[in-house]
């Protein structure tokens, strides 16, 4: 079944005779491992050539080829990148789907299909393109093996005409793509000519959807979340980077081994200023981060929630012998496998308390490409500054799939390298303890080895003030209050939330993450369609800022938006709020593995508030695949 969501077909109703321009998504349905990518990426960029926003989303199968796979691409003029739920414009590659794929199609949506499919035959109120792949192919593509993964080009080039995207740009956006590799270009681009011409002397243009040229993309890139992080990573001076491949984190190590081998060989000697290693399993791999750490390097780990559950020993160790690490979680369904190649915000909870006993961590959460590469520095500084692990939120969504963005800025802060004793600092302390607090903000000063400073044993045991191994009652208290106390000062630290206060709105909406591209759209949804104004506030960090508490008194009522199924930033937030202020609080929650969208946000506002909203059909199911990891 097709991964859309969709309304009930009336086969009644007549084909738009409006002209939609650069307001509208096309998804392309293929198999997996066809060589789809290239095509669907050059797609994506010629669109962004021509200056119209735009967005792109993978949705795939777990590493099985000739499973079903669908790319998701988004114009908007008014540059929304979340999720559009319906799809205008379909272009069906895959047998196995194509069926399914034209029925959850809404009245009035095109499709461009291999003809011998015959799709046209199965409903009339859509309008049909039907192109003959294979001979357009073999006419452009003498060699049979390469064939397959010339095919899909040919849909680039009848979409440029179909939705008057200049045929330049997208030759130039498949020379970008395809670099140096003069073959690859010389085949692809007589498919892409192939398409054009066919649609150009077949085709009489019926759908209302076209791309038109605006100036709303200059010195905009296009780049996944992961691959920002790791720029970030690289420019907070990581030093030492430890991990264990899993789906949808990969790529983030993966990036950065590639930008550090490029910018931090050293020029004279041509020995790497860095260590990579690929631990044997991700408990290992943050172990190696915590030895790193405590000897003073930079180091840092990624993975996704099945990771995060088997590092929660290390975790606490982190946390209580109070030792600097960064962990990016990239979430993905769970629990157990789950969906291992869909997007959720289902760690959030788990990951704040990971390990047992009394343990809080501190969390980043990016929204953007943008804020993948700035809170990346970030966290390195809170780490060493609050020595103890942090952890970088991300999701599938945002990680894997390309995002618009502006240029990142180059860092202009020195690194905070947090309460390092001195010989200036122990002369004036007169004594000093590993764990003692000194300045009341619960954080003590730390050497480590080979800084010429006292040395210390590290314990993950029960310790005193001076990292002497105790179980005193006393001893024990005052630690763990101490580490609440240090929690407590990264209130102050970690990154505000961003706030945009409407003064005649009661509602407030709360969310975080990717949720933000879906809220956003959904807020000037309320506004335009029903007249129902919000005020929204995005959060970056746990442990939440006063923001939050001065945020939810100032409305009536408080929506959270989430993709998790249990409400888990709305549970963090009941654990400090008082039970007046948890009574203000309502979930919207988006769990099917799908990146949430505007009209399922605003649809669930609207039903609570009262409105009365036409009920949509949605599928069951996105189809029939299966894989693991």
């Amino acid at each position: 079944m097709s991964p859309i969501d969709v309304a009930p077909q009336e086969k009644t109703t007549p084909l738009s005779a409006t002209r939609v321009v650069n307001d509208f998504s096309i998804q392309v349905a293929t198999v997996n491992g066809s060589g789809s990518q290239t095509a669907n990426l050059v797609l994506l960029r010629s669109i962004l050539l021509m200056g119209v926003p735009v967005s792109g989303k993978n949705m795939f199968p777990s590493n099985i080829a000739g499973l079903p796979t669908w790319y998701t691409i988004r114009a908007s003029k008014r540059g929304y990148v979340g999720r559009k739920k319906e799809v205008d414009f379909l272009v069906a590659m895959n047998p196995e789907t194509a069926k399914e794929d034209v029925m959850t199609l809404e009245p009035g949506a095109a499709v461009v299909y291999d003809e011998p499919l015959k799709l046209n035959e199965l409903r009339s109120d859509l309008t049909f393109y039907p192109a003959p792949f294979d001979k357009l192919v073999a006419a452009v593509c003498p060699d049979a093996k390469l064939r397959r993964l010339v095919r899909n080009m040919i849909y680039d080039g009848i979409l440029a005409k179909l939705l008057d995207i200049d045929l330049a740009y997208m030759e130039q956006a498949l020379s970008r793509q395809l670099g140096k590799k003069a073959k690859a270009i010389t085949l692809n681009a007589a498919a892409l000519k192939a398409g054009f011409d066919y649609a150009e002397t077949t085709f009489t243009k019926q759908d209302p959807f076209h791309v038109e040229k605006m100036n709303a993309t200059a010195g905009k890139i296009l780049i996944e979340g992961n691959a920002a992080a790791a720029i970030g990573c690289m420019m907070a001076g990581v030093t030492v980077v430890a991990w264990y491949p899993i789906t949808p984190s990969s790529s983030l190590c993966e990036s950065l081994i590639g930008y550090m081998r490029k910018y931090r060989i050293d020029k004279e000697t041509g020995k790497a200023t860095f260590a990579i290693v690929q631990a044997e399993d991700e408990i290992a791999s943050l172990g190696m981060v915590i030895g790193a750490g405590w000897a003073g390097a930079r180091a840092m780990t990624a993975t996704a929630g099945p990771g995060i559950s088997l590092m929660s020993e290390f975790a606490g160790l982190g946390y209580y012998a109070e030792t600097p690490a960064v962990i990016f979680d990239v979430q993905r369904v769970g629990p157990s496998t789950g969906l291992p190649t869909r997007t959720a915000q289902g760690d959030l909870l788990s990951t704040a308390f990971l390990s047992h006993g009394d343990t809080k961590h501190i969390l980043l959460i990016p929204h953007s490409v943008e804020e993948s590469y700035e809170l990346a520095m970030v966290a390195f500084d809170l780490a060493e500054r609050f020595q103890t692990p942090i952890f970088v939120m991300m999701d599938l969504d945002l990680g894997m799939n390309n995002w618009m963005s502006d240029g990142f800025k180059y860092p202009t802060k020195p690194l905070d390298r947090g309460k390092r004793l001195t010989p200036e600092i122990l002369a004036k302390l007169g004594e000093w303890g590993r764990y003692k607090d000194v300045d009341g903000d619960g954080i003590p000063y730390r050497t480590v080895p080979g800084d010429g400073m006292p040395a210390f044993f590290t314990r993950g045991s029960g310790h005193n003030p001076k990292a002497q191994y105790s179980e005193r009652p006393d001893d024990y208290v005052n630690n763990v209050d101490r580490l609440s106390r240090k929690f407590e000062t990264a209130r102050t630290h970690v990154p505000r939330p961003i706030v945009d206060t409407d003064k005649d709105a009661r509602i407030g909406i709360i969310g975080y993450g990717t949720s933000h591209w879906a809220i956003t759209e959904s807020r000037d949804q309320l506004r335009e369609e029903t007249n129902v104004k919000t005020s929204y506030l995005r959060v970056r960090a746990y442990p939440f800022t006063e923001d939050l508490v001065k945020f939810i008194d100032a409305h009536d009522r408080i929506y959270v938006v989430e993709q998790n199924r249990d409400a888990q930033l709305a549970m963090l937030m009941k654990l400090e709020l008082s039970p007046e202020r948890c009574a203000k609080l309502r979930n919207v929650l988006h769990y099917s593995g799908l990146p949430i969208d505007a009209r399922s946000v605003s649809d669930d506002i609207l039903a609570q508030e009262g409105f009365e909203v036409t009920k949509r059909f949605t599928p069951a199911s996105a189809s029939s695949m299966t894989g693991g990891e």
